[in-house]
């Protein structure tokens, strides 16, 4: 596995831990994800899919390109405003790759 799909899959599953956090927390559910809170997993894994910068990727909130729909990107700011905190005590190893991975600077692939 490469560096670059390496970075790919650290943003989906500090984003899936962000998501999965609010959701136990807001919603009530441990196990399973609600219908809302699976329907934005499953948008997220589209955009990160489809993302113009790929292994280049900034993290979302430095991202020059804003690619959600304007109700997805109100739901997952409420989702990160909520988990962020949290992270580093529930998570502590991606919340700092993702400090980490905010230092870098948005490249469109080649």
């Amino acid at each position: 596995m490469s560096a670059d799909s390496r970075r790919l899959d650290r943003e989906r599953q500090t984003v899936a831990a962000m998501i999965r956090l609010y959701c136990n927390h807001q919603h009530g559910r441990s196990r399973q994800l609600c219908v809302e809170c699976a329907a934005l997993w499953d948008y997220v894994q589209l955009r990160l899919e489809r993302c113009v910068f790929q292994k280049n990727k900034p993290t979302c909130a430095k991202c020059p390109v804003h690619c959600y729909q304007p109700a997805r990107r109100t739901q997952i700011q409420a989702v990160m405003r909520y988990a962020g905190p949290r992270m580093l005590w529930r998570h502590p190893v991606l919340a700092i790759r993702h400090v980490l991975d905010e230092t870098k600077k948005a490249k469109r692939k080649t």
